[in-house]
């Protein structure tokens, strides 16, 4: 990206004020006013832990107001605002500060669009699931469009944390468990979501997060302490945000978490060793919610003064919410306890990216009449569409049950199928729930012949194929929402159990944000569809599939266990000296499996694929990999091979396997393909116990298969 305002920058620092710098570093969103005497936050505590109920919280808010602290923006206090999603207001706030304040210097505009904006396409999670970065880069560009319509200029998104424990309620927002898998997907949102020019008016910056590791979190829980091995770290949870940021990502957001116990938000060497000196970052740094702040919860700062002097020098540049900078900063400059220097770096980086965004040419990027074209429109329908039903895992199909044949007569069971808003999933801030299809307006639009059971004992005299719908509602996932218990919930369950102990053939539609423990669901239902929180195509989507309109060719990026208590469970993990197995002094639970219900990088389709010809070649500085593949069906299907590695012997253990390539292909009938994959050697290496990064002479296992259990495998030994 060409940098030709530099000197633009230096000008304008040397105009500004020391208020003034510290306003453009102060990101705040509408503050709520109205006939209650607490905080908007402590308000949804009340509600949360039931002082209040959801009817009286409703009740309090419908007589608020929203506060843009205009007198403030007048003033030249406030650079920037988040949450705010309406071209009127952008733009009115937008005219207020190009014109009303001393250097007419534009409002930055933040918003958090996760899985689209007003078309909300499958969460994260799911939509990793299609194995399909040009689909991931279309629905970014999509999500692009329409948020800049409405006036945002940058999105708190991609999620790029690895999450290998289903507890944490944020797996939900990313790619799953592999790390390499989730490079590919964050490299393919930020290049949506920026597009080729950011001066664009449908372009906006993608900001990355959660810097860093905060997928780790202990035991699953949400804001926890990540603590690990640095060689652990550097493999296998920092590549993600490196490829987003090679990508060119012009944001990137610290995690809430600490890192040996440092919290990332006031940690200079993750801030400023890692990210700007080693990586050579120069883009802005967003601060995660009132973390800033937090600090002083954490016990690493003594009160909002010191957390300021800690973050922003770490290399913290803007303060989200937490108003710390606006409080403190001032008169930390003044008292010499933050030297301008170090100010001003900060603000540089803000004005830096309202440059690369065009801003101060074109302050007012989009309109109300923009914004009403862009929204919803039948093309963005489409394409969210396109990417549930790519999103879809077929987990079992036992006796063929899938697809539905022609006259089959329908029963459908659960409120989850009706429930529009359940389409959604977290983090789905811009929409509405009468945006969605649920499963049953699918099947009325389709004119599909059914019975809609508000009871599921008003569904056991029924004779036919019975769909289920159960899960996760939308809030049993997202931020804040981990869970001890990853089990289908008990009420969902139960619905199952009654149909199986009627003898009735059911059809198991999951929706859900999060992998599940269903051992009794994979052992006593005949046909299960992991449909996930599809978005608001979402009922025609799994439509779509159950009738055979599309075939299932989605696979999990994430293992599913057995049963809560073996989280996290993934596929890479390493051997121990007593791996698992059926002897007593192993590595496994008394009261569990060993093996997952559903392994990482499973699916199924209405068709077989084969795998033959295996073949791995040594060549220059690379193996060269091939294998063919055939549809053995009577189907057109699409299937995704994975290729991964092992080293056998190495002076660090090494995880039984790990990602190193995948490829999605389309086959007719009786149709083969040779695909072919070119591992370069510099894959292959690791971290010594000096974090070195090495590559050691020896033996090297290569897997091909359509999930990480069944493979084809061959071993080639290798000197480097």
């Amino acid at each position: 990206m060409v940098k030709n305002y530099e000197e633009k920058i230096k000008d304008l620092l040397d105009k500004m004020t020391v208020e003034e710098k510290a306003g453009q570093l102060r990101q705040c969103g509408p503050s709520l006013v109205g006939a209650f005497e607490v905080s908007f936050e402590e308000l949804l505590n009340m509600m949360f832990d039931g002082r209040i109920s959801q009817e009286e919280f409703g009740r309090l808010m419908s007589t608020a107001k929203q506060d843009f602290r205009e007198e403030d923006l007048r003033a030249g206090r406030i650079g920037s605002y988040n949450g705010i999603k309406d071209a009127r207001t952008v733009n009115r706030l937008q005219k207020i500060a190009v014109e009303e304040t001393r250097l007419g210097i534009p409002l930055l505009f933040g918003y958090d669009v996760i899985h689209g904006y007003r078309t909300i396409y499958p969460i994260p999670l799911a939509e990793s699931c299609a194995w399909e970065p040009d689909l991931w880069e279309r629905t970014g560009r999509m999500a692009a469009r329409e948020a800049t319509a409405a006036g945002v200029h940058m999105t708190f998104a991609p999620m790029v944390d690895v999450a290998k424990d289903a507890r944490w309620g944020r797996v939900s927002e990313g790619a799953g468990e592999d790390t390499y898998v989730n490079c590919c997907y964050g490299e393919s949102k930020v290049k949506g979501f920026q597009g080729d020019d950011l001066t664009k008016e449908d372009a906006m910056a993608a900001c990355v997060k959660h810097f860093a590791g905060y997928g780790a979190g202990e035991a699953g829980r949400d804001y926890n302490r990540v603590d690990m091995s640095m060689q652990r770290f550097y493999e296998e949870y920092l590549p993600p945000y490196k490829a987003c940021i090679d990508a060119g990502a012009r944001a990137i957001m610290p995690a809430f978490n600490d890192l040996w116990g440092v919290p990332c938000s006031v940690n200079p060497w993750l801030l400023m060793d890692v990210l700007r000196k080693d990586w050579g970052f120069d883009g802005l740094t967003v601060s995660d919610s009132n973390a800033i702040a937090e600090c002083v919860d954490h016990g690493i700062a003594k009160d909002r003064s010191d957390a300021a002097v800690q973050a922003i020098y770490a290399g913290m540049d803007l303060d989200m919410s937490s108003d710390v900078y606006h409080e403190n900063l001032v008169q930390l400059v003044h008292e010499g306890k933050v030297p301008v220097d170090v100010l001003d770096r900060a603000v540089a980086d803000v004005l830096r990216l309202k440059f690369e965004l065009g801003l101060f040419d074109h302050p007012y990027k989009t309109s109300a009449e923009r914004e009403a074209q862009t929204l919803l429109t039948k093309e963005n329908r489409s394409l969210a569409r396109e990417a549930a039903v790519k999103s879809m895992v077929l987990l079992k199909n036992e006796g063929h049950i899938l697809p539905l044949t022609p006259g089959t007569k329908i029963g459908v069971v659960g409120s989850l199928a009706k429930e529009r808003a359940e389409m959604l999933g977290a983090w789905a801030i811009g929409a509405e729930g009468e945006d969605c299809v649920s499963l049953v307006d699918a099947l009325e639009e389709r004119k599909q012949p059914f019975e809609y059971f508000e009871n599921v004992q008003d569904a056991l005299d029924f004779d036919g194929v019975i769909i289920a719908a159960v899960g996760e509602r939308k809030d049993m996932s997202g931020e804040a929402a981990s869970r001890a218990c990853i089990e289908l919930p008990k009420d969902q369950e139960e619905i199952l159990k009654a149909l199986a102990g009627a003898g009735k053939t059911v059809v198991a539609v999951l929706l859900n944000g999060r992998p599940l423990a269903m051992p009794w669901t994979a052992q006593n239902i005949p046909a299960i569809l992991e449909a996930w929180h599809p978005g608001v195509e979402g009922g025609n989507a799994i439509a779509d599939i159950l009738f055979g309109d599309e075939n299932p060719g989605g696979h999990l990026t994430v293992t599913f266990p057995g049963a809560s208590g073996q989280c996290p469970m993934y596929y890479a993990h390493i051997n121990t000296g007593r791996p698992g197995g059926r002897g007593k002094f192993t590595s496994k639970y008394l009261d569990a499996p060993i093996e997952p219900v559903y392994p990482f990088g499973y699916g199924l389709s209405y068709t077989e694929f084969e795998y033959g010809d295996l073949k791995v070649t040594p060549s220059g500085d690379s193996l060269e990999i091939c294998v063919t593949v055939r549809n053995a069906g009577k189907r057109t299907g699409s299937t995704v091979i994975q290729c991964y590695f092992r080293d056998l012997v190495a002076k660090r253990v090494r995880p039984v396997k790990q990602l190193a390539d995948f490829a999605k292909v389309t086959l007719e009938p009786g149709e083969y393909v040779q695909v072919a994959f070119s591992l370069e050697y510099s894959r292959l290496g690791y971290y010594d116990m000096a974090m070195n990064y090495v590559l050691e002479d020896g033996d090297f296992e290569i897997f091909v298969g359509q999930n990480s259990q069944d493979c084809l495998s061959e071993t080639v030994t290798l000197t480097f």
